[in-house]
């Protein structure tokens, strides 16, 4: 089976509902011995915000309404990323528009198979747990080397407009299908999972869509 799962890299809840559904994926795997593709699109929460590099609990203050508003948020979305063993670091992330993150993202999923997948883990992990900024292109550049892939291929990318568009549709077609709760998973482009679930339920409505999908 395929999944397309779309979230996104400045996402705390992308993070840790991937995480779990990957986890998910695995289990599921091992006990049906039915392998799931997975690949990552792009649902940019935030496509207009500014890559100003401000600490990101004073823009989310401004943008929810106060300090307290962002204990909340902060404290909910932590607690959820230690039960998958994530240790969030929310006090030194910094905003930054995810277009070129996802630039990158979009062309490691041509360039080989995991690879996607093991960079989109590699910019969660700057972004939310080393405060990395992920509109510097160095940053980018360098976790995309880490990963496997050409460092002046990415540098070049960087510097050009490449697969802007391919985002752009990418997220477009998100906002089409009515999404807004992160991750969101599409299934042999039939079953969705919308939002962060446990991994037991990921790990149940997988065997419940194998037997659909099977029987069909």
């Amino acid at each position: 089976m395929k999944a397309l799962v779309f979230c996104d890299v400045t996402d705390p809840w992308s993070y840790v509902g991937v995480t779990r559904f990957e986890r998910a994926a695995g289990m599921f795997t091992i006990l049906t011995g039915e392998p799931l593709e997975v690949s990552f699109r792009a649902r940019l929460l935030e496509p207009d915000a500014p890559s100003s590099g401000r600490p990101l609990r004073e823009v989310l203050a401004e943008r929810l309404g106060g300090e307290d508003k962002v204990d909340l948020v902060d404290a909910q979305v932590t607690a959820a990323a230690r039960i998958s063993g994530i240790e969030l670091n929310l006090a030194e992330a910094v905003e930054a528009n995810g277009l070129d993150a996802w630039r990158l993202l979009t062309w490691a999923d041509e360039a080989g198979p995991g690879l996607q997948r093991e960079l989109a883990h590699q910019l969660w992990r700057a972004h939310l747990l080393e405060g990395a900024d992920l509109a510097d292109p160095l940053v980018l550049s360098s976790r995309a080397a880490l990963v496997g892939l050409d460092l002046e291929t990415a540098d070049a990318l960087l510097a050009s407009e490449e697969y802007a568009d391919a985002v752009r549709t990418q997220d477009e077609t998100a906002r089409s299908l009515g999404v807004t709760q992160l991750p969101y998973v599409v299934v042999e482009n039939r079953w969705t999972l919308a939002g962060t679930q446990s991994q037991d339920d990921y790990v149940q409505a997988l065997h419940q869509i194998h037997r659909e999908w099977r029987d069909a």
